[in-house]
């Protein structure tokens, strides 16, 4: 099963699944990118996965849908149009054509209905975590729409995934991220190997992604909430003796948000 990450506007991957003879795609803001690599490989468009509104996320679904009458998934308790269906937490649902199953995980935050799709280790792939704008490598989601309680708890369901998912997000946010999370955790050594790691790979232009849930478990502040060297730092930002982890995860947001 090959995984490629479709490049569209300025920061956008379009991920996009394929068996060599069907394909699935996440996202597809732009449907330009995506009919192409579709023909030059000769696949056709069995499904399209959607985890939220964003028009950077949904632009294409009608042209692509128009053109391969594919089937569109995505979240029931986001403004997205036109689905064949809508999915909320706990929804399973399988792509015949690829031999394909995925869990459906409510995340909201980054806006109230967002969904991720986990993708569980068969014989055909590894455990993976198609997640939009939730979380990113070295980072997570603005909260257009959501709470930071809500966003806290959107990551708490993600660290309880396995620790070698490999974690897809929809943007190259990466080097900013790891920038501001190193003004988190400055003595943080697995964030200095990792932004020579990224670093060197955006150099060659290649992508940052797909991360590693066990990586960004190291070097993640959003996913770090409990560790002492992210409250410390959340404790000293707002000038206060203690935080709930909810609290630490608000400020250390709040603090990216002005970075």
């Amino acid at each position: 099963m090959a995984i490629t990450p479709i490049p569209a506007f300025n920061d956008n991957y379009l991920w996009l699944l394929d068996n060599g003879v069907d394909a699935i795609v996440v996202d597809p803001g732009d449907a330009a990118p995506v009919d192409a690599y579709l023909k030059s490989n000769n696949l056709n468009l069995a499904a399209i996965l959607i985890t939220h509104h964003h028009g950077d996320h949904i632009g294409g679904v009608p042209r692509l849908k128009q053109m391969y009458g594919c089937r569109t998934y995505g979240p029931s308790n986001d403004s997205v149009n036109g689905l064949d269906y809508r999915l909320d937490q706990g929804d399973s649902i399988t792509i015949e054509e690829l031999g394909l199953s995925f869990q459906v995980i409510d995340v909201p935050g980054h806006t109230r209905g967002h969904i991720a799709y986990f993708m569980p280790e068969s014989s055909l792939c590894t455990n993976g975590l198609f997640c939009g704008d939730t979380l990113f490598s070295g980072g997570c989601g603005r909260l257009f729409e959501g709470t930071p309680q809500q966003m806290w708890q959107s990551m708490q369901k993600i660290l309880s995934l396995p620790e070698n998912t490999k974690i897809y997000p929809a943007h190259e946010y990466t080097l900013s991220n790891l920038k501001f999370a190193s003004e988190v955790e400055p003595q943080n050594q697995h964030l200095t190997h990792y932004i020579e790691k990224v670093k060197a790979l955006r150099e060659l232009n290649q992508p940052s992604l797909p991360s590693e849930l066990s990586v960004e478990k190291q070097v993640n502040p959003f996913l770090r909430i409990r560790e002492p060297s992210v409250i410390s730092s959340a404790m000293h930002r707002v000038s206060r003796d203690t935080l709930s982890e909810p609290e630490v995860f608000a400020v250390i947001r709040q603090w990216k948000d002005s970075f």
